[in-house]
């Protein structure tokens, strides 16, 4: 008969650290969130590390080249999605790798026949009074004309009139060519009293926007994340189907680290990514692989050469895996079962394999017991999909706003590879939903504010190091009624209406 775990599998939610002694040292400020991203023996420095342990999921929902950027600049790392062509994956590897602080891809973009109408519902959309309008209608189109909010007047145009009526054009405009520092553009901006000043090339194709809200913005950030050329660092999702063509093109990018995007990654088409990548490019290329819930699959994807372990399987918030086939565990009981596992691999060979936890995190305090329970870092998809920063729509609803969300096993996503068996190119059955998350802002408020509690809570358990905290926690299981008491209970909230 088939093996039967004694205890059953827990989520982060079953679980509270119990504080312990804290020193005068322990204080927030004094608090390192540094980890490895990919393995390293004893006594060595690992080639990869972040300075907050957070990762965006390889989802289009969540990373594309603007989610790079910004999860870089806080000292993390983005894995572009690859359930799109080479190319374009590629390009947007390529951009973050040129990108130049201060100078903005232009994400708000109409053609000269389109309607006040239109500009009106992409200001709805992306929050943005300024508007770019290229030949095409692109980002890296040529520059026609731009339209603020100081060019039209609902109560006087008809919805129907065309941008190229209203809009203030590129003669009129004040522009400066791409060779342009971000010291020199700042100085145009407030030499000739501009709110954005386009960049533009020798052909009058648009490349950048410098805004002056920008200005203060871009002061250097000690933690943003820096290859050795001072360029921004970026990770890439691959599959175990197209690997061949998609890992050189990636790397020709620019790509730093690679990771294999699977549901579940105790598998021997893993195998066959990991040989091949290391019988053409030896350790140059850094690859993590997974996913996994236990440590037999752990040592399995260790000994295929993978440089960090992604944890978890069907706790994603989009994800309906355990409810489509019943296979999973809880991401708590998957983490703690993989980190023993990963520390006596250590004890046997000397490497330490970062692993990830990717999945279950619902709650800002579960990002700090994962931590303590043996993940080196985290991968997150929610959490990521409700910034500005992630490539989809804000919409209202219910006269709240929201944005999209969906999942890579979903119909919408069309990733079958990342659900791949062997065999046949298409999903056979849906994996994930097509939903909504609630709008939360900019990334960089948020991710501030959640490392805040992060830290504070390791002052509670008295480390100020993720290793030091992952020594010295002490965790305990709670009762479904102590999880009631946790919150506010048995009082009537000011701002909630009496339940009569």
């Amino acid at each position: 008969m088939a093996y039967i775990y004694p205890e059953p599998s827990r989520t982060f939610s079953e679980y509270l650290l119990v504080p312990g002694y804290s020193s005068a040292e322990c204080t927030p400020d004094n608090v390192s969130l540094a980890c490895p991203l990919v393995k390293f023996r004893r006594g060595e420095a690992p080639a990869l590390h972040m300075n907050i342990p957070l990762t965006s999921a390889i989802m289009q929902a969540v990373s594309d080249d603007k989610m790079a950027v910004a999860l870089a600049k806080e000292g993390g790392v983005s894995f572009i999605y690859g359930s799109q062509s080479i190319e374009s994956q590629a390009a947007m590897v390529s951009r973050v790798k040129s990108y130049k602080a201060g100078f903005v891809t232009s994400d708000s973009n109409l053609r000269p026949d389109a309607t006040l109408r239109d500009i009106l519902e992409l200001k709805s959309r992306t929050g943005h009074s300024t508007v770019a309008v290229t030949e095409d209608g692109t980002s890296y189109g040529k520059l026609l004309g731009l339209v603020t909010s100081r060019d039209y007047r609902v109560s006087r145009l008809n919805g129907d009139e065309p941008v190229s009526n209203f809009m203030t054009p590129i003669d009129k405009l004040v522009t400066a060519p791409s060779n342009t520092t971000l010291s020199e553009a700042n100085d145009i901006i407030w030499d000739n009293k501009l709110n954005a000043l386009p960049i533009i090339d020798g052909k009058g194709n648009l490349v950048y926007m410098v805004f002056r809200k920008d200005y203060d913005s871009h002061k250097e950030n000690p933690l943003e994340l820096l290859d050795s050329e001072k360029k921004y660092v970026v990770g890439a999702g691959i599959n175990t189907r197209d690997y061949k063509e998609r890992i050189p093109a990636l790397l020709e990018a620019g790509a730093d680290i690679l990771c294999i995007d699977s549901s579940e990654g105790y598998t021997e088409w893993q195998k066959f990514t990991l040989q091949w990548a290391r019988e053409n490019y030896g350790d140059r290329v850094k690859i993590g692989a997974g996913n996994v819930v236990d440590g037999e699959g752990f040592r399995y994807l260790a000994e295929c050469g993978a440089d960090f372990i992604k944890v978890g399987i069907g706790g994603g918030s989009i994800c309906i895996t355990r409810e489509q086939k019943g296979i999973g565990r809880g991401q708590a009981t998957a983490v703690i079962d993989v980190a023993h596992e990963r520390d006596n691999y250590y004890k046997e060979t000397g490497v330490y394999i970062p692993i990830c936890s990717d999945g279950g995190i619902v709650h800002d305090y579960h990002f700090t017991l994962a931590l303590a329970m043996g993940a080196d870092f985290l991968m997150l998809g929610r959490y990521f999909a409700r910034f500005d920063e992630s490539p989809t729509n804000k919409v209202s609803v219910s006269g709240s706003y929201m944005k999209e969300y969906w999942g890579e096993g979903s119909a919408r996503a069309r990733n079958w590879q990342r659900y791949d068996m062997g065999g046949a190119g298409k999903l056979s059955f849906e994996e994930g939903v097509d939903s909504y998350v609630p709008y939360a802002g900019s990334l960089k408020d948020n991710v501030t504010l959640t490392l805040s509690k992060v830290r504070s809570t390791m002052c509670n358990c008295g480390a100020i190091s993720i290793p030091e905290l992952q020594d010295k926690a002490k965790i305990t299981p709670v009762s479904s009624t102590s999880i009631v008491e946790g919150g506010a209970h048995d009082v009537v909230l000011k701002d909630s209406p009496i339940n009569n």
